[in-house]
């Protein structure tokens, strides 16, 4: 009688052992899983402010809290300078005016800087980063690379980029003034500065069309 209640107890503590080895594995599958789906692109979604939520939060960092936004804006620059910045050379080789050149070449200067800002905040940070120019931007390019004449190049040059700047200067603006991280706030100061200098020389070229902004 002893032996079989002996026995009845090992196997129910076997049943129970096993119970919580499973529990355990599956509360691990869990946590090995939420992070990938955070990330993952059917997760994004788009904030009240246009900002394109990546699912991560608000995580700290050594220079402060990184929200959101704060991800969004550092991969918007860097998204900015795949395509401005081959814009900027087609600018300073095909322009017929020194004003579409000297534009051509503020593109070029700003946005390797702000290239080169944006990849040492993003290692930092640990932002993954877009590497090609997404299919609008690509469209931009493809307009103007085949352009049948120079001044329909420098119409379409002007126009796309003066477009472009108006709509991040809102953004760079924005985080400038609310981000708490120190080195998203730097580059945005530095990035307002930079895209208020192409907005203005853009303008001087004479060509913007602003009823179609």
């Amino acid at each position: 009688m002893r032996s079989a209640i002996l026995s009845r107890s090992k196997a129910s503590s076997r049943t129970v052992g096993s119970g919580l080895i499973i529990g355990a594995l599956a509360v691990t599958l869990a946590a090995i899983l939420i992070p990938v789906s955070l990330f993952s692109s059917s997760s994004a979604a788009v904030l009240p402010n246009g900002v394109a939520d990546d699912g991560g939060g608000t995580v700290s960092t050594q220079y402060g809290p990184l929200t959101p936004t704060d991800r969004d804006f550092v991969r918007k620059v860097k998204l900015a300078g795949l395509w401005e910045l081959p814009s900027g050379r087609m600018g300073k080789e095909r322009g017929t005016t020194e004003a579409v050149k000297t534009a051509g070449q503020h593109l070029i200067d700003g946005h390797t800087e702000l290239d080169r800002r944006t990849n040492e905040v993003a290692q930092a940070l640990g932002v993954s980063l877009p590497t090609q120019p997404n299919d609008q931007q690509q469209g931009w390019l493809n307009e103007m690379s085949q352009a049948p004449s120079s001044a329909e190049f420098e119409r379409l040059f002007a126009q796309f980029l003066r477009s472009a700047h108006g709509k991040v200067f809102n953004l760079v603006a924005q985080v400038r003034a609310q981000s708490k991280n120190s080195m998203v706030r730097s580059l945005a100061t530095r990035a307002n500065t930079i895209v208020l200098d192409h907005i203005t020389v853009l303008e001087d070229t004479g060509l913007v069309d602003y009823d179609a902004l």
